[in-house]
């Protein structure tokens, strides 16, 4: 996902992406002038997060980051710059962290009614269900590509290098003064890469982008431990732990998130701890390793836990059994 922050001069961040509120300014305006504005200018910092999807990488070469004012169109004479510096990034590494993409960029007040990156250059990486993978890129030398990579086909990327890949905000259009403004804008990587119709050698990148007011965001940890009696199975002359097993996390309609368990104080408990998780009821579930058919937890899973802005949630199970 795309995590869009404006803040004005009297705040600061405090951690990665979570900042402290003075105040959320949204219009549903459908034109007004990017350019005017009564309020002192603001400060925009975005930054870019990813939820994971199937491809084993997304890797996409971002050039530039604009916004462009609601009523003027694609005209490039009143686009505010905010990036014009590439910066080359693997999505599915951003599932639990984010990359700075703009800090502190200065952006006269007024309205605006999109985001823009221009997207340059990328590829994908899929899995052959056979143990291979291919690689689909924008260009054959696409200089982001892995040293001594073969490229299988063409990945499309329709006019995202000219007029940019379109942010549309909530509303329709957002408002930049002195106070904060806050925007999420959801990128699924899942369902933004498809293997086009008909075509066994191209790839399409079509994003789903979903933006909304941004409550503040929280997080969760997830923790598991084994019942004193259960003695886990050895599987293919390999003794199964704990750390064998995953945490998902998944909010209605959405991908799970899924995180590996580690214990790193040796103490037996095993935790994933997910970050940057926007407000709201999630499911909490855990993924067996490859020979458990099935497995039971106190409290049962999966569980429904509930994230609050500027707050945290917590799971905590115990495994009880496991069936082979």
């Amino acid at each position: 996902m795309f995590r869009f922050i404006s803040e004005s001069r009297r705040t600061r961040r405090t951690t990665l992406n979570l900042l402290a509120a003075v105040g959320l300014a949204l219009t549903g305006a459908a034109c007004a002038d990017s350019s005017t504005g009564n309020a002192a200018d603001g400060k925009i910092t975005v930054l870019l997060k990813d939820a994971p999807g199937d491809v084993k990488a997304a890797v996409v070469t971002i050039s530039q980051v604009y916004m462009q004012g609601s009523s003027e169109g694609d005209d490039p004479s009143t686009r505010v710059i905010l990036r014009d510096t590439p910066i080359t990034t693997d999505l599915l590494t951003l599932a639990n962290s984010t990359a700075d993409l703009v800090k502190d960029g200065v952006v006269p007040a007024g309205t605006y009614g999109q985001l823009r990156f221009v997207i340059t250059g990328g590829y994908v990486e899929v899995d052959n269900g056979d143990g291979t993978t291919s690689i689909f890129a924008s260009s054959p030398d696409y200089a982001g590509l892995p040293s001594g990579a073969t490229v299988a086909g063409a990945l499309q990327m329709p006019s995202y290098a000219q007029s940019g890949l379109k942010v549309n905000l909530p509303g329709g259009a957002v408002t930049l003064n002195s106070e904060q403004t806050v925007v999420l804008v959801d990128f699924d990587v899942s369902q933004s890469f498809g293997k086009e119709a008909g075509s066994s050698s191209r790839w399409v990148m079509t994003p789903v982008l979903t933006a909304t007011e941004l409550q503040f965001t929280g997080s969760a940890k997830v923790t598991l431990t084994k019942d004193a009696a259960l003695t886990l199975p050895t599987i293919n002359g390999t003794a199964v732990t704990l750390g064998d097993f995953k945490a998902t996390l998944t909010k209605s309609g959405g991908t799970p998130t899924e995180l590996p368990l580690t214990d790193a104080d040796n103490d037996g408990t095993f935790e994933a701890n997910f970050k940057f998780v926007p407000a709201g009821d999630y499911s909490v579930d855990f993924v067996a390793p490859a020979g458990i058919t099935s497995f039971t937890t106190t409290p049962a899973h999966p569980a429904t836990i509930t994230v609050t802005s500027d707050g945290s949630a917590s799971f905590a199970a115990v495994l009880n059994t496991v069936t082979q």
